[in-house]
C-alpha cells in the first residue's frame, strides 16, 4: 500500500488544530487504500501551537511533527517538511484549513495516472479583491520576465510525487521561491481547480510587506530581467542626454544664447541621479542574495523531531 504524507506547516496557528484533526480524519476516511502520515511542522510559534501538535502525535501516531528551532518563514518549513516526509507522494496544505480536503481524492487519481505534480489552482477565493489582483497581476508579470512557465493563481496547495521530492531536495538555496521550484523541476504536471475556504479561526499570518518580500524573491530568484532593466534604461537615458547635449550646442552656436536653465539642469540631475539609484538597488539585491547563499549556512535547525532532540538539519 502507497504512503502519502501531507505536509502542514503552522506558525501560531493553535486554534486551527480541532478542525485540522477533523479534517485529516476525513482524509482517512475517504482514502482508506493509502496509508498516511501527517506531518506538522512549527515555524516557531510563539502560542501553543506546539503543544497541539504533540497532543496529536500521542493521541494518534499518524501524526509526526517537526520543531524548529525559530521562525524560518513558510518556504523553509516546507523545506524541512521535503526533508523528513515519508510518502510516495506530498500534499501540502495549510495548517488553517482554508485548502479544501475534497479535491484529494482527484488529485491521487491524476497521480495514479502517471502525473507527478498535481496543483490545484484557485478559481474562487475568499480574500479581498486588491489582494486577489495584485496576485494576478504578480502572475503576469512573472510570466512575462522568466522563461520557465508558471503556473497562474497558483500556490503551494498540490500533491508531488517522490520524484519532485527528491528533485526539491536537492535545492539547498536559503533565498527560497518554491512556486518557482515547482515550475523549474519540470516532470509530468496537471491542473485542478479548487475553491478557497473561509478561515474559520485565527488570522493570515501574512502581511503586506512579507507578501512583497516573497513577490520581490520569487522575481529575483528566476530571471535577471530586472537587471536587464537597469541596462536598458541606462542605454535609453545616456542616448536622451546625448540628444540634448546636441540640442543645446546647436541652440548655442545658431543663437548665440549662454548655456541657461537652472531648473532644467536640476531636473536632469534629479532624473540621472534616480536612475542610477534605482539600478544600484537592483544590483544590491542580487548582491545581497549572493552574499547570503555563499555562506553556505543549513537551511534550517530543529529543536526536535516528535519531541527527540536534534540540532543538525538535513543536507
Amino acid at each position: 500500500m502507497k504512503t502519502v504524507t501531507i505536509i502542514l506547516p503552522a506558525y501560531n496557528e493553535e486554534s486551527s488544530f480541532e478542525l485540522l484533526k477533523e479534517r485529516m480524519g476525513e482524509v482517512l476516511k475517504q482514502n482508506p487504500d493509502y496509508n498516511w502520515e501527517f506531518l506538522l511542522v512549527n515555524d516557531g510559534s510563539s502560542d501553543h501551537t506546539l503543544q497541539q501538535m504533540m497532543r496529536l502525535h500521542r493521541e494518534d501516531l499518524h501524526y509526526n511533527y517537526l520543531d524548529l528551532s525559530r521562525n524560518y518563514g513558510k518556504e523553509i518549513a516546507m523545506m524541512a517538511g521535503f526533508d523528513y516526509a515519508k510518502g510516495d507522494a506530498v500534499i501540502v496544505m495549510d495548517a488553517d484549513m482554508q485548502h479544501p480536503i475534497d479535491v484529494i481524492p482527484e488529485m491521487l487519481q491524476y497521480w495514479e495516472q502517471g502525473y507527478d505534480d498535481v496543483y490545484a489552482t484557485r478559481q474562487d477565493s475568499k480574500e479581498s479583491w486588491l489582494k486577489r489582483k495584485t496576485s494576478h497581476w504578480y502572475y503576469e508579470v512573472l510570466q512575462s520576465v522568466t522563461k520557465v512557465p508558471i503556473q497562474k493563481d497558483t500556490g503551494d496547495f498540490r500533491l508531488l510525487d517522490r520524484s519532485c521530492v527528491e528533485a526539491l531536495k536537492q535545492m539547498r538555496e536559503t533565498e527560497r521561491n518554491t512556486k518557482g521550484m515547482y515550475s523549474w523541476i519540470g516532470f509530468r504536471k496537471k491542473g485542478i481547480g479548487y475553491k478557497q475556504l473561509e478561515r474559520q479561526t485565527g488570522e493570515s499570518k501574512w502581511s503586506t510587506r512579507a507578501l512583497m518580500h516573497l513577490a520581490l524573491n520569487g522575481i529575483m530568484s528566476y530571471t535577471t530581467a530586472p537587471l536587464r532593466l537597469a541596462s536598458v534604461l541606462g542605454l535609453i537615458v545616456s542616448f536622451a542626454a546625448f540628444l540634448y547635449l546636441i540640442y543645446i550646442i546647436v541652440i548655442t552656436n545658431l543663437y548665440g544664447e549662454p548655456v541657461q536653465g537652472y531648473p532644467t539642469m536640476m531636473v536632469t540631475i534629479l532624473f540621472l541621479g534616480g536612475i542610477q539609484l534605482l539600478s544600484l538597488g537592483i544590483l544590491g539585491e542580487y548582491v545581497a542574495k549572493i552574499f547570503n547563499e555563499v555562506k553556505g549556512r543549513p537551511g534550517y535547525f530543529l529543536n526536535s523531531y516528535n519531541g527527540e532532540r536534534n540540532h543538525v538539519a538535513k543536507n
